[in-house]
């Protein structure tokens, strides 16, 4: 499935400039060279990589998409790390189950790796946002938190099910 861009937009609180074309091809994301970033895409990357190395690539570009949804969402921190690590050493509080999990993030599977970082840049570049629907929260479909009964569901995408946290009225 190929997702042609419109022209670059100004650059929002998480990103940059975006390619012309962005593919959800194995094919199409192994070909683009390897990347390296600062401190905000390997926030990204290491996200990708512990939350969802194991989806098919709509499923990697889907979480990241909940990660810079939420930087741009005025009710979360403004930055990609700090998106990442809200939470983190609060029992029950982490956002994302990595972080507070008590495992060291060691990088075992050097090509799951290189995946994640291109596709880290791809999002950081602007690559769009159209996988859910603007969601702000998922989780696995083998759980059942009791939040996701207050938020509407987004989309399903491999092994995740994504939710928009919904916005407020004047009646709450």
């Amino acid at each position: 499935m190929e997702v042609l861009l419109a022209p670059p937009a100004p650059e929002t609180r998480a990103g940059g400039t975006a390619p012309d074309t962005v593919t959800y091809s194995e094919a199409s994301i192994d070909a683009l060279p390897v990347t390296t970033g600062d401190a905000q895409w390997r926030c990204l990357s290491e996200a990708l990589y512990f939350e969802a190395r194991g989806e098919d690539l709509e499923g990697l570009f889907a979480v990241g998409e909940v990660i810079l949804n939420r930087v741009d969402d005025p009710r979360y921190p403004g930055t990609i790390c700090s998106v990442v690590n809200q939470g983190t050493g609060r029992q029950w509080e982490c956002q994302f189950t990595y972080t507070c999990d008590g495992r060291p993030e060691n990088v075992a599977e050097r090509g799951a790796w290189s995946r994640v970082g291109k596709i880290a840049k791809l999002l950081i570049d602007g690559a769009p946002r159209r996988l859910t629907d603007g969601a702000t929260h998922y989780h696995t479909r083998a759980v059942n938190p009791g939040w996701a009964r207050q938020f509407p569901r987004t989309a399903s995408i491999g092994v995740h099910h994504f939710y928009r946290w919904p916005l407020r009225t004047a009646s709450n």
